[in-house]
């Protein structure tokens, strides 16, 4: 009788060795002086602050703000087109975005990835587009999980999960409660679909439409895995340069990022009791992918906007008298700023006109 064997039952311990071999580099990458080093350890260590002048932040009051997400079925275009290096960044985009919508400064992000079986090459690839995600939100990947579940997924199969720690002085602290009826909303544009609504943008364009990954659309000049991987738009950057600007005053009252829900509901989430957010329909970019989606599916405008960020990755509630000093900075970092609305007294809710 045969003894039974880890390899037998689908997880090769050899072949995990050499997909972790491969990570360190991509994690290194992102660590910044506040990583400490702990080679072999069960944990990473991050400094929340230096001793010395040159490095200090100084905290006085700091609040630990953290966020966690997935990438959703966008993962199944991933394989269809046999590319796994955007969803990483997709992965940490949805966490840090978040997590800069209270004002902090995303310190540092953890990954899990759950796989059917040991696989380095597409480990690798998936673990690049994390390190590429981590060095444009300026957090250090300081740790992760792989996990090989045969039993649990299909052949090829994986998931994705992540969580982003960051750090923000409780003065500074971005919940709403600021936001007045002389604030404006600005809206900041999206790179297409980001990682939601993306269950419904593969009914339409596979099932209904019966299109290819690798079908060309003549009116996007992509192809349709192209459209579909467009990795999310990290806002993290460019945002923090405005908060960091602004020391004086806090003139940024209110952030929402645009994800499942929509303009609409996601910023309800963020305003007080007794204001409204009144939003100026059609006055801002929609990208050519919502139109084409919207009329291949013949879907509904209401469910439109519910369900995708239709050309707006996130809306800043500022006082009126620094929109145009703020739309500028985020021009200067390449991001279309446009102002979408007004705040007015009125019942808790958003209003488009």
């Amino acid at each position: 009788m045969a003894k039974a064997t880890y390899k037998d039952a689908g997880v090769d311990l050899d072949v995990y060795q050499e997909s972790m071999s491969r990570l360190p580099k991509l994690m290194q990458r992102t660590f910044s002086p506040r990583v400490m080093r702990l080679d072999g350890g069960f944990a990473g260590l991050f400094k929340v602050d230096f001793k010395n002048g040159l490095f200090s932040r100084g905290y006085q009051n700091p609040i630990l703000v953290s966020g966690t997400d997935g990438v959703g079925t966008k993962l199944k275009v991933a394989s269809l087109t046999d590319r796994h290096d955007t969803v990483g960044i997709d992965l940490v985009a949805m966490c840090v975005n978040d997590v800069i919508c209270c004002g902090a400064e995303p310190l540092f992000f953890l990954d899990y990835v759950a796989m059917s079986h040991d696989d380095p090459e597409r480990l690798e690839q998936i673990v690049s587009g994390i390190s590429d995600g981590c060095v444009d939100a300026d957090c250090a990947l300081l740790a992760g999980e792989t996990a090989i579940m045969p039993d649990l997924y299909a052949k090829g199969e994986y998931d994705l999960a992540g969580f982003c720690v960051g750090i923000v002085e409780e003065d500074d602290l971005i919940d709403g409660s600021k936001i007045t009826t002389e604030d404006v909303i600005l809206g900041v544009e999206s790179v297409g679909l980001h990682s939601n609504g993306d269950s419904l943008a593969r009914k339409v364009i596979f099932d209904i439409a019966g299109l290819s990954v690798e079908e060309h659309i003549e009116e996007l000049d992509q192809t349709v895995g192209e459209v579909l991987l467009t990795p999310t738009k990290i806002y993290a950057r460019p945002l923090r340069k405005i908060l960091q600007h602004y020391t004086v005053k806090n003139v940024v009252h209110g952030i929402a990022h645009i994800t499942g829900g929509g303009l609409e509901e996601n910023l309800e989430r963020i305003l007080p009791e007794k204001v409204t957010a009144v939003i100026q329909g059609g006055s801002w970019n929609v990208p050519p992918v919502f139109p084409w989606l919207q009329k291949l599916g013949e879907i509904e405008d209401a469910e439109m906007r519910r369900v995708f960020n239709c050309g707006l990755g996130m809306a800043i509630v500022v006082s009126g008298y620094y929109a145009d000093s703020i739309c500028k900075s985020l021009e200067r970092d390449g991001l279309r700023c446009t102002q979408i609305g007004h705040i007015q007294e009125g019942p808790k809710g958003v209003v488009v006109s």
